[in-house]
C-alpha cells in the first residue's frame, strides 16, 4: 500500500489530501469505493497522477496492448468510466478515454493539476468543462487545453453518453 510504503499514518495522509481519516480508513478496508474526486485528492497527496494511483505503471510496458487489457475504472458516484489507453514510466504522457453519462458531473480540486498539463478532446457527445472561473461548451471534435491549476468540473449536459480523450503530460 502506498501510504504504508511511505511510512505515513492515516493522519498524515488526511492532512495532505484533505480527506478525513475515517474515509481513508474505509477506502483502505475496501468498505467504500472512492469517487474520482477523492482519488484525485489522494493521488495529489502522493504526488501521483490519477492514472498512477489507479494503475501503477510497469517499468517496461508492452508496446502493444489490447483494449480488454487496458485498465478501467468506474466512479461509483457519477458512473463516469475511464480507460487508461497509454501510460509508461519511461514516457511523461498518459492517454485516458472517458465515458461520461448524461447529466453526470465529476469535479477535481486545483491540486489535482499541480503535477500535470492536460488537453481534453471530445470524440462524441457534448461536454461542459469548468476550468476555474471559465466554462467551456465542447461538442464532437472540440478540444480544450487546461490553464493553470484551478478547480475543475466535467459535465455532460446532453442526453447521450459523452466520450472524450484526455492527454496528460506529467511535469
Amino acid at each position: 500500500m502506498e501510504r504504508e510504503s511511505r511510512g505515513w499514518s492515516l493522519a498524515d495522509l488526511a492532512a495532505r489530501s484533505d480527506v478525513s481519516k475515517a474515509m481513508l480508513s474505509k477506502i483502505e478496508r475496501e468498505e467504500v469505493s472512492p469517487t474520482a474526486t477523492l482519488l484525485g485528492r489522494i493521488a495529489t497527496a502522493f504526488r501521483m497522477t490519477l492514472a498512477e494511483m489507479l494503475a501503477p505503471t510497469a517499468a517496461r510496458p508492452s508496446r502493444f496492448m489490447r483494449v480488454e487489457d487496458q485498465p478501467q475504472w468506474r466512479d461509483p458516484a457519477s458512473n463516469y468510466q475511464r480507460r487508461q489507453v497509454f501510460q509508461s514510466a519511461d514516457f511523461p504522457m498518459e492517454l485516458v478515454e472517458v465515458h461520461l453519462p448524461p447529466g453526470a458531473r465529476v469535479g477535481f480540486p486545483a491540486a489535482s493539476y499541480t503535477l500535470i498539463r492536460q488537453v481534453a478532446w471530445v470524440l462524441s457527445g457534448r461536454l461542459e468543462i469548468r476550468d476555474g472561473a471559465e466554462v467551456f461548451a465542447l461538442k464532437t471534435g472540440d478540444r480544450l487545453e487546461f490553464g493553470p491549476p484551478a478547480d475543475s468540473e466535467f459535465h455532460n449536459p446532453g442526453d447521450k453518453d459523452c466520450r472524450y480523450v484526455v492527454a496528460v503530460l506529467r511535469r
